[in-house]
């Protein structure tokens, strides 16, 4: 019985420690709005930059590398108004729901923060 009880005393000690860890590494609103810019640059640039077609399409490749950068602050805008965060201490549900306009089509991603990293779990285009 006494080993019973050490192992318990020992494995709720563990999950106080664990959740101390999450609650003290839960990323922020900004970190997550980093990360969301970041991820939106580099698929813009592999999947719009480098795929233009026609002429007027290889104009904007020219310079697209250089617009993204220009846009970065406002992609931030955007994505920090179109962002619902919930807050579960030990961890963050983020919900970004892109809608720029009726031309181009809009996106709803779902991403998990922990341990100072964001995984998305679910993006979808609407």
């Amino acid at each position: 019985m006494k080993a019973f009880t050490i192992m318990t005393c020992l494995g709720v000690v563990g999950v106080a420690v664990l959740g101390v860890a999450m609650a003290n590494t839960n990323p922020s609103q900004t970190k997550y709005e980093e990360y969301a810019v970041q991820r939106l640059t580099e698929y813009l640039k592999s999947n719009v930059c480098k795929k233009s077609p026609n002429l007027l399409d290889n104009l904007i490749q020219l310079n697209c590398d250089k617009l993204l950068e220009a846009a970065n602050p406002h992609m931030r805008q955007v994505i920090s108004i179109s962002t619902e965060k919930q807050d579960f201490i030990i961890f963050s549900i983020y919900r970004t729901d892109l809608k720029l306009n009726n031309w181009v089509p809009s996106y709803k991603f779902e991403t998990v923060g922990a341990f100072d990293n964001f995984y998305t779990y679910n993006a979808q285009q609407q």
